[in-house]
């Protein structure tokens, strides 16, 4: 057996959380295609193995696709309402199974308890939301024509194909089956390649939508290290939706490119968020450590630079730091915890790297600072810097771990200059109690997302709008009408209701009409 598990780690098998057995986790792992070659991941509150996985190789990915790309042909000609149906029997799985989904996810990842189940509730809204929705997104609409009245237009979307999704071990659940939802709506077959660390929960939410009525060939799940199985996937499929660093992201455009094939892709970010002179600064300083300390800061919308007018500065800092300290840190599969493990060795040692960086080269550490092995393997405290500066690495490099950097601004034009400096744009929050001021700000970030008076929550929760960055933060979006048809293509059928001849003589006088009927407004009135 091979093991991914960081050098020193024991050889323990670790312990299931309660009600997860053995017959459940064989079950779960059987959906993969079998191989001989089982790896292991580790469970991060102890260091110890969980249950070795197959690991799929590039004939397991074909024999998958071409399993899924069967059952997708039938699929596309079930009425959309009916596919409706089935996501939103799902949706009612996830709510009847939504602690065993916690304690899968946090074995896997080491989140805290309540973090795990935000998590199963936002997928719980995208199937609900895209159950209801799905067939008014994908609705028919009428194009103008050029001859109207006898030539009319239509546009209706077609299913791509079969979708890969490959996903990050951070969110297993929201991202990984998220994506999947929308996908399933619109016609699709889906291909999923699931992360290493992460792999039986989304098992776990595969199973759950097979048992409300999703054909099982129609969604797939291969496992195995991106390097090996990840060009397998992209070359099966039609489309990929990827979450996870801008390197990788680069990559897999370029795969995308070379295939003439569509992807979206969120990738990475350094979110800022601006506290005005004007803002409620305990709000503020709550939604700070919301922003910046959920999920140990392993949240691609989290916050890691918050700019502050020089007037506010003393007190949200004050206040930041008090609250930060109140965070409950350990590890439990019970609510009386706020912050949970990081999840890898290497996401500890960037935390660890960038902290010490800073402080070498003279940043203060306001609180935290230091890794906690009293707590468990992965643990570090949540972090508050102050004093940082460009030289230091956690200026500008995404540290994906509980640090964030405060800054002290002269007035709102300094704070969007600095909000707007570097590579990403992937989320950002603004703080006035002046709502319009707020919004005014927002418009001039460079983001797909800004939470006005939030900190990340209500830009993803709002599932009717698109998300998605901007930058090097990414391509395309997820949620909203703009997440479904994402993954079709638009087909343009237009229709004579008497057939015309175009002959030679007739170009000039049609081509006469047509500029009438524009000047009079006929065909493309202005609004």
């Amino acid at each position: 057996m091979t093991s991914l598990a960081p050098t020193g780690f024991g050889e323990r098998s670790a312990t299931p959380p309660p009600g997860i057995g053995p017959a459940l986790l064989d079950a779960l792992l059987r959906q993969l295609p079998p191989s001989a070659d089982r790896r292991s991941a580790r469970a991060p509150f102890t260091g110890d193995r969980l249950p070795a996985v197959p690991q799929s190789d590039p004939l397991a990915v074909a024999a998958a696709a071409t399993t899924a790309r069967a059952a997708q042909a039938r699929w596309a000609e079930t009425p959309v309402g009916d596919r409706e149906r089935v996501v939103r029997r799902f949706a009612r799985a996830l709510i009847a199974h939504e602690r065993e989904l916690c304690d899968l996810m946090q074995w896997e990842t080491g989140k805290a308890r309540v973090h795990a189940a935000i998590e199963v509730q936002g997928v719980i809204q995208v199937a609900t939301y895209y159950g209801r929705t799905g067939a008014r997104h994908l609705e028919p609409r009428r194009a103008a024509s050029a001859v109207p009245g006898v030539v009319t237009a239509r546009v209706t979307h077609r299913p791509k194909g079969l979708v890969g999704v490959i996903a990050p071990w951070n969110y297993p659940l929201f991202l990984a089956v998220g994506d999947v939802i929308p996908a399933l709506v619109a016609g699709n077959a889906v291909l999923s390649k699931a992360d290493s660390q992460t792999p039986l929960t989304l098992l776990s939410a595969r199973k759950l939508a097979v048992d409300a009525g999703l054909p099982a060939a129609l969604w797939q799940v291969v496992a195995g290290p991106g390097s090996r199985i990840g060009p397998a996937v992209i070359d099966a499929v039609d489309y990929v939706s990827f979450t996870g660093s801008t390197a990788t992201g680069r990559d897999i455009g370029r795969r995308c490119a070379d295939r003439l094939i569509g992807a979206s892709l969120e990738l990475g970010g350094k979110n800022p968020m601006i506290v005005c002179a004007d803002a409620d600064i305990e709000a503020a300083a709550t939604g700070a450590v919301q922003a910046c300390f959920s999920n140990a800061g392993q949240m691609c919308i989290g916050i890691e630079r918050i700019y502050v007018h020089q007037d506010a500065y003393p007190r949200f800092v004050a206040a930041l730091v008090e609250r930060t300290r109140r965070l409950r840190i350990g590890p439990g599969y019970t609510y009386d915890v706020d912050m949970g493990s990081l999840t890898s060795e290497r996401q500890l040692e960037t935390t660890v790297g960038h902290v010490e960086d800073a402080v070498t080269k003279g940043a203060t550490v306001l609180t935290g600072g230091r890794p906690r092995p009293d707590l468990g393997p992965l643990f570090h405290d949540p972090t508050v810097l102050a004093d940082v500066t460009e030289d230091m690495l956690v200026f500008a490099e995404e540290t994906f771990g509980p640090v964030v950097s405060v800054y002290r601004v002269d007035d709102d034009d300094a704070a969007v200059r600095a909000a707007n400096t570097g590579e990403y744009g992937l989320s950002a929050s603004v703080w006035s109690r002046d709502p319009k001021r707020g919004r005014a700000i927002a418009q001039r970030i460079v983001a797909g997302s800004v939470n006005v008076n939030d900190g990340y929550l209500s830009a993803i929760a709002a599932l009717g709008a698109p998300m998605g960055g901007m930058r090097t933060s990414g391509i395309g979006r997820r949620h909203g009408r703009e997440g479904i048809v994402r993954y079709t293509e638009p087909q343009t059928i237009t229709s004579q209701r008497i057939p015309i001849a175009y002959p030679d003589r007739f170009r000039a006088t049609l081509l006469h009409a047509l500029n009438l009927g524009n000047r009079a407004k006929l065909f493309f009135p202005r609004r």
